[in-house]
C-alpha cells in the first residue's frame, strides 16, 4: 500500500568503498530526507519509481545538487529505449573519471521491464560497485512483481529505493500550499483550493502558475482576487501557449498570441522570461549538437518529457547555431528595453522573438528594420 505522504524512502545497508553504512533499514518520509543527505554519505546507487513527472523531476535533481556539492562533478547520461547495449553501464562502470573526479552515472530507464540482459547488467554492476561514483536510476512506476525481481533486490541491498506516489485531491491543496511558501509567496487560506481547481491535478501545470504568479505579483501576500485575474489571464491567452506555438512553426498563431496578451495586459516580463527561457535551453541544445553532441542525451540532460521532445526537435531542425545566438541577443536586448534602459518598445522586439523562433525568417536587416519602425 502507498504511504501517505508524497514519495517514501526505504534505504538499506550500504556497501563499498568508503560508503555510509546501517545495520538496519532506514525509512524515510519526504521531509526527512533532506536531514538524510546532510547527516550522512551519499549510497551508492538510488533507483526513483514513479509515474508524476515533476516529483521525479525534483527528486532527481535533489540528489544531483547534493552529488556535486560532495564532489561528483563528471556525469555520464544514459538513455535506455529499445536495443541499448547494457555493455554501456559496465564500461562506464570500468572506465576512469576525468582528472579523477567523484561521477554520477544517470541511468535512465523508458521502461521498468529491462529484460534479462538489463538485470544482469545491473546484479554485476553492484556486485563491485566502483568507487565515487553514484548510480542514479530513474524508471516508470514499478509494479509487484518489478519489485521482486534481481536488479531491483541488488539495489535494495546497496542503496535506495524511492517509490513516488501521485498527490491526491486532498492533499493537492497542502502541496501547493508549501510550494507557494517555498517561493516565497503568503498565500491567502482559500488560494491553493481555487489554484488546486485550476490545474485539477496537473503538478507541472501547478509549478508553472506558482512561478507565473511569483513573477507577476513578487513575493509576499497572495490573495484570492490576484489569484484569480492572473488564472483568468492565463485561461485567455497562456503565454505558454505562445511559446509552444512558436516551437510548432506557425507565425500565424504566434502573432494571434502575441496580440491577445498584450491586449489583455499580460506583463511584458512574463512573456520575455517564456520566450528566453526555452531559448535559452535550445540554444545549448545547437550549439552542443554542432560540437558534436547526442540530440537524445542533450534531450535528456535538460529534463525534457518525451511528449515535449517533438517540438524542440522540429524547432533545432529549423534553426541554425547563428540564430539562436540572434535571438539570445533579441532576448537581452528585451530585457533592456522592459527595464527603461532602451527606447526600443518591448512588445516589439517580443515579436520579432516569437517570429524568429516561428521559423519566419528575421536577418540581421530585417531586425534592424523592425526595430526603427517603432
Amino acid at each position: 500500500m502507498p504511504c501517505s505522504e508524497n514519495w517514501c524512502v526505504n534505504s538499506w545497508r550500504a556497501y563499498g568503498r568508503g560508503r555510509a553504512s546501517s545495520t538496519s533499514p532506514v525509512h524515510l518520509h519526504a521531509e526527512q530526507l533532506s536531514d538524510h543527505l546532510r547527516k550522512q554519505a551519499l549510497l551508492p546507487v538510488y533507483l526513483i519509481s514513479g509515474d508524476e513527472p515533476l516529483q521525479m523531476l525534483e527528486i532527481g535533481d535533489r540528489l544531483r545538487a547534493v552529488a556535486r556539492e560532495a564532489g561528483y562533478s563528471q556525469r555520464d547520461v544514459l538513455e535506455v529505449g529499445g536495443g541499448f547495449d547494457w555493455n554501456l553501464l559496465l564500461e562506464a562502470a570500468g572506465s576512469l573519471s576525468l582528472f579523477g573526479d567523484r561521477r554520477v552515472i544517470d541511468l535512465r530507464l523508458a521502461s521498468a521491464k529491462i529484460g534479462a540482459e538489463g538485470s544482469k547488467a545491473v546484479v554485476a554492476y553492484l556486485a563491485d560497485p566502483p568507487p565515487d561514483t553514484l548510480l542514479l536510476i530513474s524508471a516508470p512506476k514499478l509494479d509487484r512483481s518489478q519489485l521482486s525481481t534481481k536488479w531491483v533486490k541488488a539495489i535494495d541491498g546497496h542503496g535506495a529505493l524511492l517509490r513516488i506516489w501521485p498527490i491526491d485531491g486532498a492533499g493537492l491543496p497542502n502541496w501547493l500550499t508549501q510550494r507557494m511558501r517555498d517561493k516565497g509567496l503568503r498565500p491567502a487560506p482559500e488560494v491553493a483550493g481555487l489554484l488546486a481547481e485550476r490545474v485539477e491535478g496537473n503538478l507541472l501545470a501547478a509549478a508553472q502558475e506558482i512561478d507565473k504568479l511569483l513573477l507577476l505579483n513578487g513575493p509576499g501576500p497572495l490573495d484570492a482576487d490576484t489569484l484569480l485575474d492572473a488564472v483568468a489571464d492565463s485561461a485567455r491567452f497562456d503565454v505558454f501557449g505562445l511559446v509552444d506555438a512558436a516551437l510548432a512553426g506557425d507565425p500565424r498563431r504566434v502573432s494571434h498570441r502575441l496580440e491577445g496578451l498584450r491586449a489583455e495586459g499580460v506583463a511584458v516580463a512574463l512573456v520575455l522570461w517564456s520566450l528566453a527561457r526555452e531559448i535559452r535551453m535550445l540554444a545549448r541544445i545547437a550549439y552542443a549538437l554542432e560540437a558534436g553532441g547526442n540530440l537524445s542525451r542533450l534531450l535528456a540532460a535538460e529534463h525534457v518529457w518525451e511528449k515535449r521532445r517533438p517540438l524542440l526537435e522540429k524547432a533545432l531542425r529549423r534553426l541554425r547555431v547563428e540564430q539562436w545566438r540572434r535571438l539570445l541577443l533579441l532576448c537581452q536586448q528585451t530585457d533592456q528595453a522592459i527595464k527603461g534602459r532602451s527606447e526600443r518598445d518591448a512588445w516589439l522586439l517580443l515579436g520579432v522573438i516569437a517570429s524568429a523562433l516561428s521559423g519566419r525568417p528575421v536577418g540581421r536587416r530585417a531586425v534592424c528594420q523592425r526595430l526603427t519602425s517603432s
